[in-house]
């Protein structure tokens, strides 16, 4: 198992005429991480293993077992020759809440009533988006302009997502890369808040659509304002309107939409 985030593999390149060649091409990594809190095995993710740390810091807060007050936790990874375990401890207060979740992640597949129970945690309560930004509409094109430089990953080799922190004045100030769009975000997320950053008046600009996901991971990090390139889901606008969280979707070099407040 690789832990390096991309690996050369030969290709063939074919064309129209008929001409063949070789060629070397990086491909992005992906390998299974193992979540265990407490003892506990949580989660399995597919993710690029790098800034691991990053990501289950902020899959932490993304699963609201830990909240952005809390003291960041210590994360211990094992490399194995299948994947990574990544293993952390949180404090007596998180444990009811771990293992409540655990206990509906276990019933994810089940059916009847239960069903009833896990539709109710897929959509639950929100709080309400406390920090503002400041960032205007020429910041955010700013930030989308200057992404591409940023996302050296996905330079060399066009199959991962970038989540970024951007200033107020579209100033790119962090980014972190992933195959997987929730993966990043989460890795953005723990980044900023392992280094006690805070969003400043900026905003989260990230290489995808807009899924209901990306929105409550944004509005659980207190995130002022998501900018995505790709559309929305209606549930997506819904839950941020709900939550006070600003969106601007399908931004593009030449223009944007921005959801009615």
């Amino acid at each position: 198992m690789s832990g390096r985030p991309a690996a050369e593999q030969p290709f063939v390149r074919l064309t129209p005429d008929g001409d063949r060649g070789n060629v070397m091409r990086e491909l992005a990594e992906e390998v299974p991480i193992a979540l265990e809190f407490n003892g506990i095995g949580y989660a399995v993710l597919m993710a690029t293993p790098a800034d691991i740390e990053d990501l289950v810091a902020g899959f932490l807060i993304a699963e609201r077992l830990q909240l952005p007050g809390d003291a960041v936790v210590e994360v211990a990874l094992h490399r194995t020759e299948r994947g990574v375990v990544a293993r952390a401890n949180l404090p007596a207060e998180r444990t009811g809440a771990l293992l409540d979740r655990v206990r509906h992640r276990a019933t994810d597949s089940s059916c009847g009533l239960c069903g009833i129970e896990n539709l109710e945690q897929a959509i639950r309560p929100l709080p309400h988006v406390t920090a503002t930004s400041s960032a205007s509409e020429d910041a955010v094109f700013r930030a989308l302009a200057s992404l591409a430089d940023h996302q050296a990953l996905n330079r060399r080799t066009g199959a991962v997502h970038a989540a970024a922190w951007a200033g107020p004045d579209g100033t790119i100030r962090l980014v972190r890369e992933d195959v997987g769009r929730h993966n990043a975000f989460d890795k953005l997320i723990g980044a900023m808040r392992r280094a006690g950053s805070a969003w400043d008046g900026g905003f989260a600009l990230l290489s995808s659509r807009c899924s209901f996901e990306l929105v409550e991971k944004a509005i659980l990090a207190d995130c002022p304002l998501l900018v995505t390139i790709s559309a929305p889901t209606r549930l997506a606008v819904e839950r941020a309107t709900e939550a006070g969280l600003e969106l601007r979707v399908l931004a593009r070099p030449d223009a944007m939409l921005a959801v009615p407040r």
